[in-house]
């Protein structure tokens, strides 16, 4: 079960304003929240119960009982610390799915002149199968190695093209430095990084997320990258049967 503040991290493209200042005053009051019914809670929030039950809603609840177990749930169990293996990573990633978003995306790259994917080190795998997933289905979609190609690739897009970022920290200096420079231009700019806050998601026009932790072992990067891989086929199947694919199973 994912977390309330998981939640609104989620699913913030979603929040207006009135939104927002319930969601921080159910953070700073979680043990209160169980206790009180949506008309308190409304009270308390200066709105009505109607505005909390779109809330919920949107934050993918099928109510305010809903919404108000899974804080009880999270008070309870307050104590308990994540784990951190590929089973729990998985289930994450699966939860942090939106098919809403996928959808959004399918449509700006379909729409799209050109379709350019960076990452740095071991992400660039990715890139490149991504391209091989959009052209699979005649769509132009490149991906470019070196800083200063890129940088000169980017310069030629416009606002009709997505730049596709794939980082899990999304603090790389070279990734920040390719989505400010498409930011400038005006480029569509997705990106897909691990479930936190950073910076190239307050970049980014549209954010994906998968659950990867940083892991080290030895003082190599253990990361497991088997969450990303989920994120890149769930959107490539949807691009797929969005373009009319002819499925072959042998």
């Amino acid at each position: 079960m994912m977390k309330f503040e998981e939640r609104v991290h989620k699913f913030e493209y979603k929040l207006n304003d009135t939104d927002d200042q319930i969601v921080e005053y159910i953070i700073r009051h979680k043990k209160e929240i169980t206790q009180l019914s949506i008309q308190a809670l409304a009270a308390e929030v200066y709105t009505v119960p109607n505005t909390i039950s779109r809330l919920c809603k949107k934050l993918d609840y099928d109510g305010y009982s809903q919404l108000k177990n899974g804080i009880k749930e999270e008070v309870k169990n307050d104590k308990i610390k994540d784990q951190n293996d590929i089973r729990f990573n998985l289930n994450k990633t699966y939860n942090l799915i939106d098919m809403e978003k996928m959808t959004s995306i399918t449509k700006i790259m379909s729409e799209a002149h050109r379709v350019l994917f960076f990452a740095v080190g071991d992400s660039v795998p990715f890139c490149e199968i991504m391209v091989k997933n959009l052209k699979m289905v005649g769509k132009r979609a490149e991906f470019y190695l070196h800083r200063h190609e890129m940088m000169s690739e980017i310069n030629q897009l416009d606002k009709k093209d997505v730049l596709f970022i794939i980082s899990f920290s999304g603090e790389t200096s070279q990734v920040i430095e390719m989505a400010n420079l498409a930011n400038e231009r005006g480029v569509q700019l997705v990106s897909l990084t691990h479930f936190n806050r950073n910076t190239l998601q307050k970049i980014a026009t549209i954010n994906l997320f998968c659950y990867a932790p940083k892991v080290t072992i030895n003082g190599y990067n253990a990361t497991d990258r088997t969450s990303v891989m989920i994120i890149l086929r769930v959107l490539s199947e949807c691009y797929w049967k969005q373009s009319n694919a002819v499925y072959k199973y042998t």
